[in-house]
């Protein structure tokens, strides 16, 4: 073997030094500590309870939106929390759940509308309240689902393959460019299918709707970002299973 042979053959296969590994190799934990199941009941919380707000119109002067529109963008925090931490898969078994449990709840509220209340003035009063209430939510909850499920799955694809390309690098990269092209997507499929049964008519109304809602989602989400940064290192620092997984550094 000639020297120069020699060399190459000592030469490593790939010039990234070992130490650049893991910004490719993402870490994710597993689901067996009560963490994950702390994240998802906060979920599915504020998705139902965004689904019950969001039955009533509301408007500041010229601006347009609904009643959960205060709720809604720290479900899509929560989001980038999971996907962050335990990955694409574990995400979308998050989005089912809250799915599934937000069904249930429509379901319970057309039972409670259905079951005979009292007859006289006051009793029929709280029925036609209630009625009132509730009785949109099924096609506000039918909005939700497909707009979640449709803006959380980019929402966490986006984040899960920055993170495989960055590793624990620039989150707030991930954080940020993750959060308007899901927030779009839900708000706009949102809005479509939900604003019919809110009382917004009329293209003005509607794109002030749309608009209105997809800039304050982002707007919340990009403010809030030092605070998801924090709370994202807290479980990476405290989650077991991904403290365990974590390269060594």
């Amino acid at each position: 073997m000639s020297p120069l042979q020699s060399k190459a053959s000592a030469t490593p296969d790939s010039a990234t030094p070992t130490k650049n590994f893991p910004k490719t190799t993402p870490t994710f934990a597993a689901i067996g500590s009560p963490y994950f199941g702390i994240l998802l009941a906060c979920m599915a919380v504020i998705v139902i309870l965004s689904n019950i707000g969001a039955s009533k119109g509301v408007q500041f002067g010229p601006i347009i939106t609904d009643g959960g529109f205060f709720l809604f963008p720290f479900a899509y925090i929560l989001g980038d929390v999971i996907s962050e931490i335990y990955g694409f898969k574990v995400n979308r078994k998050a989005i089912l759940t809250t799915f599934a449990l937000s069904i249930f709840a429509s379901l319970s509220y057309w039972v409670m509308i259905a079951l005979p209340g009292f007859t006289d003035d006051f009793g029929l009063a709280k029925q036609q309240a209630l009625q009132d209430a509730l009785g949109p939510v099924p096609q506000i909850v039918l909005a939700s689902l497909l707009a979640f499920l449709a803006g959380q799955s980019v929402n966490s694809a986006i984040m899960v393959r920055l993170k495989a390309h960055h590793g624990e690098r620039k989150l707030w990269v991930r954080l940020m460019g993750s959060s308007g092209a899901g927030e779009f997507l839900d708000t706009l499929i949102f809005c479509a299918i939900a604003a019919p049964v809110i009382g917004i008519v009329g293209s003005g109304m509607f794109v002030n709707y749309v608009l209105v809602g997809f800039v304050y989602k982002v707007g919340v989400q990009y403010a809030l970002i030092p605070v998801t940064a924090v709370v994202i290192r807290w479980f990476k620092r405290n989650e077991p299973s991904y403290v365990e997984a974590a390269p060594a550094t």
